[in-house]
């Protein structure tokens, strides 16, 4: 899904410092999945050395989502606005989902940017089940309202949508030291 980026803004020297996104944490099947596979890479203990990977580095269960698009709102002003927006395209997300739930399925793990040795974040791709347009639909409501309002930076309104559930982001690694591989 490509979409115009005429009002879209140019890129702040800031990091990301706000998502919307919808919500996985809600259904507990998924969330024990999580939790299963961090159990499996983690075993019983904080840190996988072998690995170098560290709980810390573990979306929360609790916050489990769906990444549907980043902003960076470095002012009052603009999260203003992101609100506002937010408020205002409630009705048109739910006439997009025609006012029924949506199925999915996160099939496999995969590396935002890059390779797995340098990868920063582990996500799963998200598949809907059934093939059923409305979830992509609703997500570009979304999109186009907060590229509209001029909140979305221009080389993010000119990318295709990558909705994808976050599993691992090593930017949340609570120890300062570099686990050493073996």
């Amino acid at each position: 899904m490509m979409m115009s980026s005429s009002e879209a803004t140019t890129s702040q020297n800031v990091d990301y410092t706000h998502f919307v996104s919808l919500p996985l944490s809600i259904h507990r099947e998924m969330v024990n999945k999580l939790i299963n596979l961090q159990k499996s890479v983690l075993g019983t203990t904080q840190v996988n050395q072998d690995l170098g990977i560290e709980k810390s580095m573990f979306i929360n269960p609790k916050t489990f989502h769906l990444t549907v698009l980043m902003l960076k709102l470095w002012n009052k002003d603009r999260l203003e606005a992101a609100s506002e927006v937010m408020r205002s395209i409630s009705p048109k997300v739910i006439d997009a989902l025609e006012r029924r739930p949506v199925s999915i399925r996160l099939k496999g793990l995969e590396c935002m940017r890059g390779s797995p040795a340098k990868a920063y974040v582990v996500y799963a791709p998200v598949e809907v089940i059934g093939g059923e347009a409305r979830l992509l639909r609703a997500c570009q409501v979304i999109i186009n309202a907060f590229t509209e309002a001029g909140l979305v930076l221009e080389k993010d309104a000119n990318q295709k949508l990558k909705l994808h559930a976050t599993i691992m982001n090593a930017r949340h690694r609570k120890s300062k030291k570099k686990i050493r591989k073996n």
